[in-house]
């Protein structure tokens, strides 16, 4: 039963040697930032993530992170996934201890998202914004590579071919709630897993695992091209 620090200490190791700083930030797409906000409870990691409004235009009722689309105040991306956290859950942003950015990810509305990763108190208690949260639960973060309810989605990407996407179903029993975890929520998630636990999943995963840091990195690169491809041949 590792301590509360170890567990702590042992993730940000890990974590620091995937930031990617600001490498993918001056792509010319559109900002969005997301926080995978990390807590130890009873000896394991888990991670925060909230139920959007079923007011909200965009994906009502869907999982994520506390996040959202960069403003002119921010000075660069962890501003930004600090800011929406206060904004959606009441979390300040002295309280989260950020860690690193991960390899971003792009969106439906091809927004560059990037994932900042921080750890919050044990003690946490969210305050959602009704306006935009409904709901804010937390997962054990190896869940994320030993699900006991996954299944994969097929999806178009933006750039029209064909793929797939982790789809997990986690069950809260305490709350006798289960909820939807997929799309880039679920692939920021399988990543952050990975990252920190260094081990197989139980799934498929498009990563070469025994060189995670270049491969996840390839694969975004070559999104943005076919992305960047589909854009040129639109004019």
């Amino acid at each position: 039963f590792a301590s509360r620090e170890s567990i702590k200490e042992k993730a940000r190791l890990r974590l620091r040697e995937f930031d990617v700083g600001d490498k993918f930030s001056r792509l010319p797409l559109p900002k969005a930032s997301v926080l995978l906000p990390l807590t130890v409870r009873e000896g394991e990691l888990r991670l925060l993530l909230t139920v959007r409004s079923m007011q909200l235009r965009r994906s009502p009722g869907e999982v994520c992170f506390p996040g959202g689309k960069s403003e002119a105040v921010d000075k660069d991306e962890i501003d930004t996934a600090l800011r929406e956290a206060k904004e959606e859950v009441g979390l300040q942003p002295e309280k989260v201890e950020v860690i690193c950015r991960l390899v971003p990810g792009i969106d439906k509305m091809n927004h560059l998202v990037t994932p900042v990763v921080g750890f919050i108190e044990d003690t946490f208690q969210a305050t959602p914004n009704p306006d935009e949260v409904s709901d804010v639960f937390l997962v054990p973060l190896e869940y994320f590579v030993k699900p006991l309810n996954y299944k994969t989605l097929p999806y178009k990407t933006s750039s029209g071919y064909l793929s797939w996407m982790h789809c997990f179903t986690y069950d809260d029993h305490e709350r006798k709630m289960s909820f939807k975890i997929w799309g880039l929520t679920a692939h920021f998630a399988v990543f952050l897993a990975l990252v920190i636990f260094g081990k197989r999943p139980t799934f498929e995963v498009d990563y070469d695992l025994d060189n995670l840091i270049s491969s996840s990195e390839n694969n975004f690169m070559n999104l943005y091209a076919s992305l960047y491809e589909r854009k040129k041949s639109n004019l």
